[in-house]
C-alpha cells in the first residue's frame, strides 16, 4: 500500500513535484535498488506528476495487465472506490454528430472521437450515509452486486461506532445459504476497509463461527493501510470490533424473530444448523449468547418454538423440558414414551438433526428446567410419588424374571427393568450414561469408526399383557422360549427407536415361528 509498492510493477519511477507558494519543482527518480537522485525541474503549475514505467511481461508474470485501461478502471472500482477525493481518467470516447440538415436519405450517422476526465470511484460509500438516506432497494442492489447474490438480504445491519473503537459497518443476513456453506469450501469473513481502502478482501477475525453466514463491510479510520494479516491478528481494535459486531448481529436477529417471525423462520432454515454448531462448540462457550435464537418444533403447538416460549407454556407441575431425537419427527411422536409425555399435556421437542441432542446436552438446562431426553433412562417425573412406590415394589417382585430376561440378552442390554414410561406398548429401549441412542446412532455415520456405544435398558410395560405372558413362561420353567421372546422384544424395541435389527433373518425366523 505503500509508496514503494510502486516498483512491484514498475522499472523505474519518477515524481515531479512543485510545492504551493513556490516557483521551482524538483524531479525525484529511482529503479528501486540502487537509491534515487533529485535534479531540478520544470512543471508550470502546482501538484505533482508521478510516472512509472512498467517492467516487461515474462513467462510468469504479466505486466501488460496493469496498462490495459479495463484492468486499471476494475482495480480502482475494488481497491479504492470509496476514497474521499475523485480518482479521474483520461478516457477516449465517441460521440454521435448531429445530422446535417441537408442529409439525404442514405446518409449514415458519423460519431466522433474525443477525451475526457472520467472519475472512476464512487467517493461516498453506502455505508457511511444514514440509514435514513437510503432506500430498502439501494441495500437490496448493493448486496447483490457486491456480493453476488441474486437474492435479497434477509435483514440489513447498519452499525456506526465512535470512542474506543471507531469504525463503520453494513452487514447483511442473506436471504439463502451459499450451495458451499457447510462445506470445508467455504470462507467466512467480512471486507475490510481503512479510511475507505480496502486492505482484505475477506477478514476472517471479524466474524465468529456462530455468525459465518454474515456477508458485509467494516471501514476503520484506526486501521493503517499498512497492515499486515498477522498483524491483524493481534490488533486490539480490530478484536473491539468483532465484540462489538457479535452483539449487533445477536441483537439484530432478536429482532427479526420478535417482530419478522415468518422471515425468521426461513432464517433459521437457512443457518439455524450453524447456530446450533455454536452452541455446541467450545464446550458450550457460547451457549448463553445464542441460546435465546433456536427454534424447535413442537409435538403439541405443531410449530417452531423458541426454548422461552416452551417453558413460558408449561404447566406447573412440568419438572423438564422434554425432548426426542431422531431422523423423523412422525415417527418420533409415535415412540412409546412420547404418548405418556403428550397425554400429560406437557409439550414435546422434536429434534431431527443431527446436531439437536449434542446443542441440548452441552447447555444442560434452560431457565433452571433441565432437558429430558424421553429415551434416557432416569426418572422423567410422570409419576406421582405413590405410583413410583409401586412401580419399586413389582419392579422388586418380578427381579427373577428380569434377570432371566437379562440373561437371555447377554451383553446387548445392561439390564432389563420395569418401566414407568409405557402406556400401551409392551416394550422400549432406553439408555444409560452420556451417549443416548440417537446420538449412538450419529456418531456411528461419522468417518473414523469406534463410535461409543450407548448402554441400552429393556423396559417393560407391567401393565400389558405381554408382561403376563412372560411371567407365565417364566414361572412354566422354559428357559428356550423364554430367550426367544426377549430376542423378539428387544428387536421390536430396536425398530421403535429406528435402530436396524441385528439379526434380521434369525428375527424373521423367530416370528415366524411364534405363528406356527
Amino acid at each position: 500500500m505503500g509508496f514503494y509498492s510502486a516498483f512491484m510493477v514498475a522499472s523505474r519511477v519518477t515524481v515531479v513535484s512543485r510545492a504551493f507558494g513556490s516557483d521551482e519543482a524538483w524531479q525525484w527518480e529511482s529503479t528501486g535498488a540502487d537509491g534515487y537522485t533529485i535534479t531540478e525541474a520544470e512543471r508550470d503549475t502546482v501538484g505533482t506528476t508521478i510516472t512509472m514505467v512498467v517492467k516487461p511481461s515474462t513467462e510468469t508474470d504479466d505486466y501488460d495487465q496493469f496498462l490495459d485501461e479495463y484492468n486499471l478502471i476494475a482495480i480502482v472500482k475494488k481497491y479504492s472506490d470509496y476514497v474521499r477525493y475523485p480518482i479521474k481518467m483520461l478516457r477516449e470516447k465517441s460521440r454521435l454528430l448531429p445530422r446535417p440538415e441537408d442529409a439525404g436519405d442514405d446518409y449514415q450517422p458519423q460519431y466522433e472521437s474525443y477525451e475526457e476526465d472520467e472519475t472512476l470511484n464512487s467517493m461516498v460509500p453506502l455505508w457511511k450515509r444514514t440509514k435514513s438516506e437510503v432506500t430498502a432497494e439501494e441495500y437490496n442492489e448493493f448486496y447483490k452486486k457486491k456480493f453476488f447474490d441474486y437474492t435479497e438480504p434477509a435483514r440489513v445491519i447498519v452499525s456506526r461506532t465512535e470512542g474506543t473503537a471507531t469504525y463503520n459497518a453494513l452487514l447483511f443476513v442473506p436471504g439463502r445459504a451459499p450451495y458451499d456453506y457447510y462445506t470445508r469450501e467455504y470462507e467466512k469473513g467480512l471486507q475490510l476497509y481503512a479510511s475507505g481502502v480496502l486492505i482484505m478482501e475477506k477478514c476472517a477475525d471479524l466474524l465468529p463461527d456462530h455468525f459465518s453466514f454474515i456477508k458485509g463491510i467494516v471501514d476503520s479510520q484506526d486501521l493503517s493501510l499498512n497492515i499486515s494479516r498477522e498483524m491483524l491478528q493481534q490488533d486490539h481494535q480490530l478484536k473491539l470490533i468483532r465484540n462489538a459486531l457479535e452483539k449487533k448481529i445477536k441483537n439484530e436477529l432478536n429482532a427479526m424473530k420478535n417482530n419478522e417471525r415468518e422471515k425468521y423462520e426461513e432464517f433459521f432454515k437457512n443457518f439455524g444448523r450453524q447456530l446450533k454448531f455454536g452452541c455446541y462448540a467450545e464446550y458450550g462457550a457460547h451457549a448463553e449468547l445464542l441460546k435465546d435464537l433456536l427454534l424447535f418444533y413442537s409435538a403439541k403447538e405443531q410449530k417452531m418454538v423458541t426454548l422461552a416460549e416452551y417453558v413460558e407454556k408449561m404447566p406447573e407441575e412440568q419438572k423438564f423440558i422434554y425432548f426426542a431425537a431422531g431422523e423423523d419427527q412422525t415417527r418420533l411422536t409415535k415412540l412409546p414414551a412420547a404418548e405418556l409425555v403428550l397425554d400429560k399435556g406437557f409439550d414435546l421437542l422434536l429434534l431431527t438433526e443431527d446436531v439437536d441432542e449434542f446443542c441440548l446436552q452441552v447447555m444442560g438446562t434452560y431457565a433452571e428446567k433441565e432437558f429430558k431426553n424421553i429415551s434416557s433412562g432416569g426418572d422423567l417425573g410422570l409419576e406421582t410419588e405413590e405410583e413410583k412406590k409401586a412401580a419399586e415394589e413389582a419392579a422388586e417382585e418380578s427381579k427373577p424374571l428380569f434377570d432371566a430376561l437379562k440373561e437371555a440378552l447377554g451383553e446387548k442390554v445392561v439390564k432389563v427393568t420395569l418401566s414407568t414410561r409405557l402406556k400401551s406398548h409392551p416394550v422400549c429401549l432406553t439408555s444409560e450414561g452420556p451417549v443416548s441412542i440417537e446420538m449412538e446412532r450419529v456418531l456411528a455415520g461419522m468417518p473414523g469408526g469406534n463410535a461409543p456405544k450407548s448402554e441400552k435398558v429393556l423396559e417393560l410395560n407391567p401393565a400389558h399383557p405381554v408382561f403376563e405372558t412372560l411371567k407365565a413362561v417364566q414361572a412354566a420353567g422354559d428357559t428356550e422360549k423364554l430367550a426367544a421372546y426377549a430376542d423378539i422384544l428387544y428387536n421390536q424395541a430396536r425398530l421403535i427407536e429406528g435402530l436396524p435389527v441385528e439379526d434380521a433373518v434369525a428375527y424373521t425366523e423367530a416370528v415366524c415361528k411364534l405363528m406356527k
